[in-house]
C-alpha cells in the first residue's frame, strides 16, 4: 500500500486538472501512511504556492503555536498529513483568496483518504474543510462548530482558519484560546507519543 500512496502522490503532483488557475497548478500537500495527525485545511496561499511548502506563512506560524509544535515536527511527513480541500492556489477574490476549487476533492480525496488508515487526530480548519470532513455533524456556522469542539474531540478538532485575517474572530471569541488551544496541544502531544 505504501507504493500505491507514493504513486498517487506522484499523480497528484503532476495534476493539471485546473490548468486555468491564475498562477498555474502546483499541488501542495504532505501525506504518508505513518502519520497519525491530519491537518485538513482550505487551500494554499500565494507564499505557499511559491515555496511549495504547506502552511509556510503566518497562518502556519499560528497553527503550529496552537498545536504546540515546531516546524521540525510539523514538516515531518511521518508525523503529520497536511491535506487541503484544494491543493493549488485558487486565486484572489474581492475579500481575500478565492475558495478552494472543488476539482481536488472530486478527483483525489476519495483515493487519498483510503490510503491513510492510521489517523488518530484530525484538525478540520475552516468552513470548506468542515463541510467535507464533518458533513451533517457540523453546526450552522463555523463559530458554532468550533464552540462545540468537545462533541468532536478527542479525534477531531474543528478550528477557524489561523490566518492573521481572523484576528478579529479570535478577539471576539476568547473562549477558543482559553479552552480549545490547551486541549488541542495536549491531544497533539498525546498522539505524537504513540
Amino acid at each position: 500500500m505504501g507504493d500505491d500512496l507514493k504513486h498517487l502522490l506522484e499523480e497528484i503532483s503532476a495534476c493539471r486538472v485546473c490548468a486555468d488557475l491564475p498562477l498555474g497548478p502546483r499541488p501542495v500537500l504532505q501525506a504518508s501512511m505513518q502519520a497519525k495527525i491530519l491537518v485538513a485545511a482550505q487551500a494554499p496561499g500565494v507564499k505557499v504556492h511559491n515555496t511549495g511548502l504547506p502552511f509556510n506563512d503566518p497562518s502556519g506560524d499560528r497553527l503550529r503555536a496552537w498545536m504546540g509544535i515546531g516546524r521540525d515536527i510539523f514538516y515531518d511527513k511521518t508525523k503529520l498529513n497536511i491535506i487541503p480541500m484544494g491543493f493549488c492556489y485558487p486565486g484572489k477574490g474581492s475579500s481575500g483568496d478565492l475558495p478552494p476549487r472543488p476539482e481536488c476533492r472530486k478527483t483525489w480525496h476519495g483515493r487519498l483518504f483510503q490510503m491513510l488508515p492510521g489517523l488518530k487526530l484530525t484538525l478540520v480548519i475552516g468552513q470548506y474543510a468542515q463541510a467535507y470532513h464533518l458533513e451533517q455533524k457540523r453546526k450552522p456556522t463555523l463559530t458554532e462548530t468550533a464552540r462545540a469542539w468537545r462533541g468532536f474531540a478527542p479525534e477531531v478538532f474543528p478550528l477557524p482558519h489561523p490566518s492573521p485575517r481572523n484576528s478579529y474572530w479570535l478577539r471576539q471569541n476568547p473562549w477558543f484560546e482559553r479552552e480549545v488551544i490547551p486541549a488541542l496541544k495536549a491531544r497533539v502531544k498525546e498522539v505524537l507519543k504513540t
